[in-house]
């Protein structure tokens, strides 16, 4: 099976024979394992040693985004957050949800934060105290210019919360030159091209110890984390880290971040231009598509319906998402993991015979 999700991603045999062992969480060997792993995302981050530090939590990205909002941002104060799409979406109510005042500010659903228009929101009110952008926004495939906007963020005397959690290991991060950066969040499930159940915030070392007890929250509190030696105090998914510590071994095989950003964009390329011959309507303009995931319009035809569309595909060995994010109906297709341009190039070919198996005669899209 093709798996065409932005996550979990397609993986490595290898990747998923690593989770093939018992482990015991707390064995010096395995403190090893986890001691070594968040060195290599520290330095994937570009984190400068002694200053930032990267802190794995259990669960999924949203865990980690609580995680920082809690523990950064202390209750009852204003978070700036660009409504992106769907993941800025969850940042809101994650933020509101945890006594903290999410501000709003509008961004069309088609294209990238605006640097200057957070800029001005800040100026415009002074209370506010960090800026909560996503840098991947995987509900439409724009990516968002964190470099910029963290420059922003930078000249307003404000700190920032990075959700980069389709972007980490892809998407340009260097944390030595965006001191603004209180958090840069991740899953292990994305561009790193390991399994899911475990997110990791890289964080600077004065800012946790400046923010300690203020979370709210035992489980969702970063300082306490760094506390505990940078490692869990609960049981870790021992062997979730296991198979991430292989995939980072295929990363730095592969020639680390830039190599594989060329590929996924190479992926993105053959699938966007492949749709456009199709005869389907992408959902972004070319100069606004990201290489994380590309997102098609559903054709303007009575007979669409999207669970069938995935079912004649999944009849074929090809897997992608059963629902959409988008204002209007789409469907979604990552362009990450462990594919190539020649996986996405069956994927087309495939698509175009599901359409006519369930019986599409027009592709075109109702709102191009």
């Amino acid at each position: 099976m093709l798996l065409l999700t932005p996550g979990p991603v397609m993986t490595r045999p290898e990747v998923r024979a690593a989770l093939a062992q018992d482990i015991a969480p707390w064995d010096n060997d395995f403190k090893a394992i986890y001691a070594r792993v968040l060195e290599r995302v520290r330095v994937i981050a570009g984190g400068i040693q002694g200053e930032h530090v990267a802190l794995p939590l259990q669960g999924a990205g949203h865990f980690a985004i609580e995680a920082a909002v809690r523990t950064f941002i202390p209750p009852g104060r204003k978070v700036l957050i660009p409504a992106t799409g769907r993941y800025s979406e969850s940042m809101i109510r994650l933020t509101r949800e945890a006594g903290r005042i999410p501000v709003v500010l509008p961004v069309a659903p088609n294209e990238p934060t605006d640097p200057l228009a957070v800029e001005a929101a800040l100026e415009a009110d002074p209370s506010i105290s960090h800026v909560g952008q996503v840098y991947s926004e995987t509900g439409s495939g724009v990516i968002h210019d964190a470099v910029a906007i963290g420059a922003a963020v930078r000249r307003a005397g404000r700190r920032m919360i990075l959700d980069a959690v389709s972007a980490f290991g892809a998407l340009p991060l260097d944390l030595s030159r965006q001191p603004e950066i209180d958090a840069v969040v991740f899953t292990s499930n994305k561009c790193i091209e390991a399994l899911p159940g475990i997110a990791f915030a890289v964080s600077r070392i004065d800012r946790l110890n400046a923010c300690t007890g203020q979370a709210g929250s035992w489980s969702l509190d970063l300082a306490d984390v760094l506390s505990h030696n940078g490692r869990p105090r609960f049981t870790p998914p021992a062997q979730i880290v296991a198979a991430f510590d292989k995939a980072l071994d295929f990363f730095d095989q592969e020639g680390g971040r830039a190599p594989r950003l060329a590929r996924y964009t190479a992926n993105a390329h053959t699938f966007y231009d492949g749709m456009v011959r199709n005869g389907l309507t992408p959902w972004l303009k070319r100069e606004h598509q990201g290489p994380i995931i590309v997102v098609i319009r559903a054709p303007n035809d009575k007979a669409w319906d999207l669970q069938k569309f995935v079912d004649a595909l999944k009849s074929r060995e090809i897997l992608i998402s059963n629902f959409f994010n988008t204002p209007t109906p789409s469907f979604r297709v990552g362009c990450i993991g462990a594919i190539t341009p020649d996986d996405m190039s069956r994927a087309v070919a495939a698509m175009d015979a599901a359409l006519k198996e369930i019986g599409i005669t027009r592709r075109e899209a109702a709102c191009p």
